[in-house]
């Protein structure tokens, strides 16, 4: 039940960028400002999520998440209703809220529900939600959008919510114990470690070169989907599909080699094939195949970046992940605002190859991260006195994270708040924790 919440909310997040130009057309904007809506509601889980998680980490479990999937309808039903484009972005950042207090605790309680060697397991399942809204939840309500107008997309998201949260009110104990919560000041501790800094950085630029062609991936591809909702439904389908099995294989191989190899190995792959997008996008076998090459490595580096934080410090794992999860946030809406002024600069087209770009920085500072890695640990006391305040439940949880699979993509966020994990270190080290978490889930 906790799994299906995180699809129905998980949905929002998706699905929006296949009906921007339904949504810009109506309310009177430009595709570009209509992008605006993905970048407020991901900015907004960004700041939010840790803030709320904290204030909320004492509360009792199953009323923490009705109120949070009670946030999120009533954040949606507005956005069905609104009249103007200033209107929604309010809205949409009330369903944010929502969102961003829902999957951390979604991910603490899943872990709460099951004996303890089962508890990776049981934060995967609930990440797996983010995979089917990316494969389903997100091309369904595009192809309602394209048949029926944007706002009949908002009203199916607005169902699932209903779902969810009546099979929350049903099947969620009443009493779930809590884990000790984290201080806002512990969960920024291990920043003042470079090492950390390098790999976030990696993340926030990697990820917004992932999320900048699938925030406008309407207009990106236009020219082969003729303005089709359903075919744009098949590309969202075929990515999400693509994306989560490329990531189940790069948790797996981050076992093997180490999540520092397989990152540059994905980026790499990544930036080649958005170099080669406008070659692509004209028709839509084309661009089917684009899709499907550009797929596979996209959300590669979610599981290695999650394995290479965790592996620098085991015991700061929950600290760790959960600021993975908050800047993967900040770069979808990086994604968003990033892709507004590069449509207004050079055009819809210009895109990839602007992400293609960021890709390569990132391929960049990934290797610097690795280097710092490979030196002496220069921020060791920050996270052993971040990692003291990890729960006794999170630190029973991390190695357990490897028994699940690996996680899917959009899930890393949820994974933060429990303590699933992924991580890159030093060297050899790399490879030792089995990765085993997606992002979209926060801290």
């Amino acid at each position: 039940m906790l799994g299906f919440a995180t699809f129905a909310i998980g949905t929002d997040e998706f699905v929006l960028a296949g009906v921007l130009p339904e949504l810009g057309e109506d309310l009177g904007v430009s595709v570009a400002t209509a992008g605006q809506v993905v970048t407020v509601f991901a900015l907004t889980c960004a700041v939010l999520a840790p803030i709320l998680a904290t204030v909320t980490a004492r509360r009792p479990r199953r009323g923490i998440l009705l109120l949070a999937v009670a946030v999120y309808l009533a954040g949606n039903v507005a956005t069905a209703l609104a009249p103007t484009f200033a209107t929604v972005l309010l809205a949409q950042m009330v369903a944010a809220a929502g969102a961003g207090l829902f999957v951390p605790t979604a991910a603490v309680t899943a872990a709460a529900l099951v004996p303890p060697d089962r508890q990776g397991r049981a934060i995967a399942a609930v990440t797996t939600g983010f995979t089917a809204a990316t494969a389903l939840g997100a091309p369904i309500g595009t192809a309602l959008g394209g048949s029926l107008g944007w706002r009949s997309t908002m009203w199916f998201v607005a169902a699932l919510a209903v779902l969810g949260l009546i099979g929350l009110r049903l099947l969620v104990p009443a009493r779930i114990s809590a884990p000790a919560a984290e201080s806002l000041k512990e969960r920024v501790a291990p920043l003042k470690d470079r090492r950390v800094l390098a790999i976030l950085a990696t993340t926030l630029i990697g990820f917004t070169a992932v999320y900048m062609p699938y925030t406008y991936i309407a207009v990106v591809f236009e020219p082969a989907t003729g303005g089709s909702g359903d075919r744009l439904a098949v590309l969202m389908f075929t990515l999400g599909v693509v994306g989560t099995l490329g990531n189940l294989a790069a948790g797996r191989l981050a076992d093997r080699i180490g999540g520092r190899g397989v990152v540059a190995v994905a980026l790499l792959w990544m930036t080649v094939s958005l170099a080669l997008f406008p070659l692509a996008t004209s028709a839509f076998l084309s661009a089917l195949v684009m899709i499907v090459v550009y797929g596979t490595a996209a959300f590669a580096i979610t599981s290695p970046q999650q394995h290479r934080l965790i592996t620098l410090d085991p015991r700061s794992a929950s600290v760790l992940v959960s600021l993975n999860a908050a800047i993967l946030y900040l770069a979808i809406s990086l994604s968003g605002a990033v892709g507004a002024v590069g449509i207004g600069w050079a055009g819809a087209g210009s895109l990839p190859l602007i992400a293609a770009g960021l890709a390569a920085i990132a391929l960049l500072v990934s290797e610097i991260g690795h280097r710092m890695s490979r030196r002496a640990p220069a921020g060791g006391a920050v996270l052993a006195e971040a990692a003291g305040t990890v729960s006794a439940e999170v630190a029973a949880a991390q190695p357990l994270a490897a028994e699940a699979a690996p996680a899917e993509t959009a899930a890393l966020n949820a994974s933060d708040a429990s303590g699933t994990s992924d991580g890159t270190g030093t060297g050899p080290a790399e490879a030792e924790p089995p990765a085993g978490s997606t992002p979209f889930g926060k801290g």
